[in-house]
């Protein structure tokens, strides 16, 4: 993975659930902050894996470092925010800007059909169902994430994860080694993802949460 250049990234400007315009350093200007980028808010594993992360909220609000989730387009925000799912604020990158700079990829109607089939996503096993969390289909489908921490005043990158299939994620474990931090939480498991294929225009589209 290429180093992150901070400074450039930073100036991108992100949208608030309030309507406000920030400029994403902001975000890291006074406090650590554990940045979490979602596919889209209508994906179910986003729900989970947002549950998931919010499980750190207490012990991250303890060692004063911030939790906010990020999200590629504003279509699904209202439900996302209805169902709870994420206890951290809430931003939207419109332009999709810093997904670009931090290498998020973009799958095509092609691609992402074999990253959905792939070993990892056969392995994940269901929990969100049993959870009682849904996920459905609004939005853009073929857009990924993934996470960044950043050290108080942007001192340095803790973490930069991007996804290689849709059902990767970060571990919790994981986060709070790269915060250097101890957190008394139980990870979940992932919820299976689901693929539908439908023919369109005589080409075979992949659609998955």
């Amino acid at each position: 993975m290429a180093k992150i250049e901070l400074k450039p990234v930073g100036t991108n400007l992100l949208k608030s659930v309030s309507g406000e315009c920030v400029e994403l350093q902001s975000l890291w200007r006074d406090k650590p902050v554990v940045l979490f980028f979602l596919r889209r808010f209508g994906c179910q594993v986003c729900r989970w894996t947002a549950a998931e992360i919010s499980k750190l909220e207490p012990d991250l609000t303890a060692h004063g470092i911030a939790l906010v989730g990020i999200g590629p387009e504003e279509t699904g925000l209202k439900e996302f925010k209805e169902g709870g799912f994420f206890k951290g604020d809430l931003y939207i990158d419109e332009k999709k800007q810093c997904y670009k700079d931090l290498g998020f990829k973009r799958y095509t109607a092609l691609s992402v059909v074999p990253a959905a089939l792939g070993k990892k996503i056969r392995e994940v096993t269901t929990k969100a169902k049993a959870q009682g969390i849904q996920g459905n289909f609004t939005g853009d489908l073929l857009q990924s994430g993934g996470m960044l921490i950043v050290a108080k005043g942007g001192e340095k990158v803790l973490l930069h994860f991007v996804q290689d299939s849709p059902g990767d994620y970060v571990p919790l474990e994981d986060i709070s080694k790269a915060l250097d931090i101890s957190a008394n939480v139980q990870a979940g498991e992932r919820p299976q993802l689901l693929i539908i294929c439908c023919r369109e225009r005589s080409a075979w589209q992949g659609f998955y949460f």
